[in-house]
């Protein structure tokens, strides 16, 4: 039962670190750094953090199929940060924040359709808490937005490609070590970065002085963004299923708002905080529900 809740923690944890995010995406915009800059040193910061542990850790060797799987499998990590980032160039951050967070339902919808686990009613609850929550914690309600068609569907897009990475971060690989999976994921991601904006590196190239001046936004969005979540996701995920990890990782939203109000000094209004509230009464309706099941299944079996 302990392990369960550990379990859970570290999905919680995974969901928290990509709340980070948009905080240091908005100074780095701020500063005028382009989303090519942005990510390419995301994940390049990123892949030497997580390779640097392999050679201190046992590795378990894979088959070449497996490795395989597991760099398709990063490739939407990659195209989350690409989207999301994206969108935060053309629509209101709240707004972003809010698209990317319909993941929540679209990853249960991934547990149901693939897999044939339907969501129950408790499940059906939490999901409906965190959404309403979502809403109010983004200050949907509260003025204008700027709005666009081409950032809805880039957050969107977002919040699909978000759903899938933490799927398969639960289904491929089991068997491997999370820092071993974890690396493999993020040289899938890596790649995928490299590949989309390879024309734009080759063209406009990476100034030394333009890379020393966006390298700190890139090691802590490469921290939160790369290295942690899939090591996190890695470990926790397989246990706790994806219809719960999304549910778990909504915990990105109350820590958005927490980053803008205590690094950007954003004010954040009531109705916002009661919006945090009810993620977190969500989330933790989610890992209620869960507990239950798990000590239904160890009396049945006893």
């Amino acid at each position: 039962m302990k392990k369960i809740w550990f379990y859970s923690l570290l999905v919680f944890l995974g969901g928290c670190c990509f709340g980070v995010l948009s905080t240091f995406v908005k100074l780095s915009y701020a500063n005028e750094f382009t989303l090519a800059q942005i990510t390419g040193l995301q994940f390049l910061f990123g892949f030497l953090m997580i390779w640097s542990f392999i050679p201190f850790i046992r590795t378990v060797r894979q088959r070449r199929s497996m490795i395989l799987k597991l760099i398709v499998s990063g490739i939407p990590m990659g195209l989350t940060g690409i989207f999301y980032y994206q969108s935060l160039q053309t629509i209101d951050a709240s707004v972003a924040i809010i698209l990317l967070f319909q993941f929540v339902w679209i990853g249960t919808l991934l547990e149901w359709t693939i897999d044939r686990k339907k969501p129950n009613q408790m499940r059906m609850i939490a999901i409906g808490t965190c959404m309403v929550g979502s809403f109010l914690a983004g200050g949907f309600f509260m003025s204008s937005f700027n709005i666009t068609i081409e950032g809805v569907i880039w957050g969107l897009l977002a919040a699909v490609t978000f759903s899938t990475f933490i799927y398969l971060s639960g289904k491929v690989g089991k068997g491997v070590p999370a820092i071993q999976k974890s690396a493999w994921l993020t040289t899938g991601g890596l790649l995928t970065v490299i590949i989309l904006f390879s024309k734009t590196y080759l063209i406009e190239g990476f100034p030394l002085d333009t890379f020393l001046a966006v390298a700190p936004y890139g090691l802590i969005l490469g921290l939160f963004g790369v290295f942690l979540p899939p090591l996190l996701f890695s470990i926790g995920m397989p246990k706790v299923g994806s219809g719960l990890g999304t549910i778990l990782s909504s915990s990105e939203l109350p820590v958005a708002i927490m980053m803008s109000t205590f690094v950007l000094h954003e004010t954040v209004t009531t109705s916002q905080w009661v919006g945090v509230v009810m993620i977190i009464s969500g989330i933790i309706i989610g890992n209620g529900l869960n507990k239950k099941k798990t000590s239904h299944n160890m009396l049945k079996a006893s």
